[in-house]
């Protein structure tokens, strides 16, 4: 499904839904801590969505049986939410989350640690991640290519030794979760499919402390790195404009 010029009433549509997602997402953070389970942060999320009107874009896409992605450590992405799965101190948690409201879609993702970091690296994993994200973001206007988006996330994060995931990349988005064009976060300037005012696309750096391969856990859906190295995920759901970017999903 190839991404599309969205009109105005999209437009409003994934702006609400955004602000929905947000909303969701700043409340996860405040409420997430130490000795809770991913499933409880799960049906905080289910609650929250639905008291303000919106709808779980996940729960089944693809047969994913929650309403949410709560990954931890070394899960890059797609963790299930789990009762037995128990955050501990110092853990990086993935929080990724897709909203539906009048059939349209959002897509956003925040990572953070649990109570009291274990070492100043993982902090600076977490910041440096989230500060690719939004280089990412600044770079986009209309008619940009996706390799200007990759390389600007690429070229944020070259300071320091980390794994840039390959097999997983941002997309557009909007009328379904995942639409073309992939948006890679490495690459080459000037290379790429063009991007136009009116598009949505969601941009997702991920980030690790070890290698950039990764492997799918026995669960079939939690994405590991390959190293058992720890990772950092952040994601916002963007409108091109003719100047820049609108993030729809701003916490």
């Amino acid at each position: 499904m190839v991404t599309r010029i969205k009109t105005a009433q999209e437009i409003t549509a994934m702006r609400t839904g955004g602000q929905m997602l947000a909303s969701v997402l700043s409340l996860l953070k405040k409420r997430l801590a130490v000795g809770m389970s991913t499933k409880d942060l799960a049906i905080i999320a289910a609650n929250e969505l639905k008291s303000l009107g919106g709808e779980a874009a996940f729960l089944g896409y693809q047969g994913f049986p929650d309403v949410i992605c709560i990954s931890v450590n070394d899960e890059v992405v797609h963790g299930i939410p789990r009762p037995n799965k128990i955050i501990d101190e110092g853990d990086i948690v993935g929080l990724d989350f897709g909203v539906l409201y009048q059939e349209m879609i959002t897509d956003a993702a925040i990572s953070v640690i649990a109570g009291r970091p274990k070492q100043t690296g993982h902090i600076r994993l977490v910041d440096d991640t989230s500060k690719a994200l939004q280089t990412g973001i600044d770079v986009v206007h209309d008619k940009i290519r996706t390799g200007d988006i990759g390389s600007a996330i690429e070229m944020s994060l070259k300071h320091r030794n980390y794994g840039i995931v390959r097999d997983l990349v941002g997309h557009g988005v909007g009328h379904n979760v995942h639409e073309d064009p992939n948006i890679p976060n490495y690459g080459r300037t000037g290379t790429g499919p063009w991007l136009s005012a009116g598009m949505t696309i969601a941009i997702e750096p991920m980030v690790t402390l070890g290698t950039d391969k990764v492997i799918t856990a026995q669960d079939g859906w939690t994405i590991m790195t390959a190293d058992g190295s720890r990772s950092a995920h952040f994601e916002h759901t963007v409108l091109i404009t003719e100047k820049g970017a609108e993030i729809l999903t701003k916490l």
